[in-house]
């Protein structure tokens, strides 16, 4: 990979791993239009594992507080303290991961492709739009029950069609359930840590006895982190600002570029 790609690549995934954007979709699209050759599973598992460690760091306080109550709930077999979030993030990580195994490949050999990435950045889109301006926006995300969990899950399991966006899906569903748009961001950041570790696992298997460049995937997982990190701190001050509606524009004007350069 050339130092341009390594840098460009690294930056879209720390940019839009967060938003409710899609990184999947920039990261199919960009060598597309900047004409490189596919950026390589080793690239993309470098770049996820500075988006996870960007997140892990960010909500550190949150992920120790939550992995010590949930600790205590299995050993006492009763919730405790913040336990039933912790539950509902792993609750929430099963439909992706059953969804993952059983259409995985089908959805990597067949839905790549530009004009789904634009049908679903802009259809998903419109729903994102629908939950933000209906949603009654009243809920925090420790009134989150199991059953909005896994309803939650369910539609992140949807991110698995390129352009659908984990973090949009999410945040859609969570807006229907009437969080806030504060909340239903930092249950999908939440979310993503299991999401992110495991799929970077199962790419990593893939991997092993292929020789590495290990240069550019060290310095394309730093600057994914760090601009990752810089995006998650930003985006929850923007939401307070400005709300969700400048993320929706954007996906619905991507979505109708795409669908009119490559239809």
């Amino acid at each position: 990979m050339s130092l341009e790609s390594v840098v460009v690549l690294a930056l879209v995934q720390g940019l839009t791993e967060f938003l409710p954007v899609s990184s999947s979709a920039h990261l199919i699209l960009a060598p597309v239009v900047f004409g490189w050759p596919d950026q390589g599973l080793a690239f993309d598992v470098a770049v996820h594992v500075g988006s996870l460690t960007a997140v892990v760091w960010y909500f550190r306080a949150e992920v120790i507080k939550l992995g010590i109550d949930w600790y205590h709930s299995t050993r006492t077999r009763r919730l405790v303290g913040e336990s039933a979030l912790a539950w509902g993030v792993l609750i929430g990580t099963i439909p992706v991961g059953v969804a993952a195994l059983a259409a995985g490949e089908l959805i990597e050999l067949y839905l790549r492709s530009p004009l789904v990435i634009a049908g679903a950045t802009l259809g998903f889109g419109g729903l994102l739009w629908v939950a933000h301006v209906w949603g009654r926006q009243e809920r925090a995300e420790g009134t989150l029950t199991l059953r909005d969990c896994l309803l939650i899950g369910c539609a992140q399991a949807l991110a698995l069609i390129p352009g659908a966006s984990r973090s949009g899906m999410t945040i859609t569903a969570g807006l229907a359930l009437g969080l806030t748009d504060s909340a239903a961001a930092r249950y999908s950041f939440l979310l993503s840590i299991p999401v992110i570790a495991l799929a970077g696992a199962s790419k990593a298997v893939e991997l092993v006895g292929t020789p590495i460049d290990w240069g550019p995937m060290l310095l394309g997982a730093l600057i994914a982190g760090l601009t990752a990190y810089g995006c998650i701190h930003w985006f929850l001050k923007l939401l307070a600002v400005v709300g969700m509606m400048p993320f929706i524009i954007y996906r619905l004007v991507l979505g109708a570029m795409l669908f009119g350069a490559f239809w």
